[in-house]
């Protein structure tokens, strides 16, 4: 916690400083242009990869990247969703899965989550990934890594806000895979499943 409160006051001392303007501005506007859909996993931070100011980026985090199908009934992810796309007016949804995903090596290894039953629960959300990529093996997650970036944009298609914007050719959906240890990004074509450097 020490290192957490040192970061505040870094913050207040150094970067609000160089960008009151800014969060003056963010005060009373919230407009992002893209929902980020990305894992929980520390290791992955959208607004770092992406290079984002604070405002840019409306951003969800789930174990794995997982984005449940539309049903009816409370949903915070669905939620989310909507409020960026019918509410926010985000013109992007970008789905990013990573190397070395722990939750997709639980699945791919086939690891005992017996003792972590609300992850073996939520895991199940990604049946359909594994569904695409066939039989796992071990060494075999950067795969399901990938199947399940495609799988979670079919699921994202499923929620109303995301088809009516789809139709009405107001969003994009992309699927990115962010390699940690070489900091590349890779956009995958939904057809094809192939991936490409992302550039600009």
């Amino acid at each position: 916690m020490k290192d957490l409160a040192e970061g505040v006051q870094r913050f207040q001392r150094e970067v609000f400083p160089a960008k009151a303007e800014l969060f003056v501005h963010l005060a009373d506007n919230h407009r992002p242009t893209t929902l980020f859909i990305g894992c929980s996993d520390a290791r992955v931070v959208p607004e770092l990869i992406c290079g984002s100011e604070p405002g840019e980026l409306f951003v969800v985090r789930t174990a794995g990247n997982l984005v449940p199908a539309h049903t009816p009934g409370a949903d915070g992810i669905a939620a989310s969703i909507e409020y960026a796309v019918a509410v926010l007016g985000v013109s992007d949804i970008v789905v990013c899965g990573h190397s070395a995903c722990g939750a997709m090596s639980a699945l791919a290894e086939g690891h005992d989550l017996t003792a972590a039953p609300a992850v073996a629960d939520w895991l199940r959300h990604a049946d359909a990934s594994q569904a695409r990529a066939g039989s796992t093996h071990p060494g075999e997650v950067a795969a399901l890594v990938r199947q399940n970036v495609l799988a979670q944009l079919a699921n994202l298609v499923t929620h109303p806000s995301v088809a009516r914007a789809l139709a009405t050719h107001t969003l994009t959906l992309h699927g990115w895979v962010y390699d940690i240890a070489t900091g590349t990004v890779e956009e995958l074509d939904p057809a094809t499943g192939r991936g490409t450097p992302l550039t600009a």
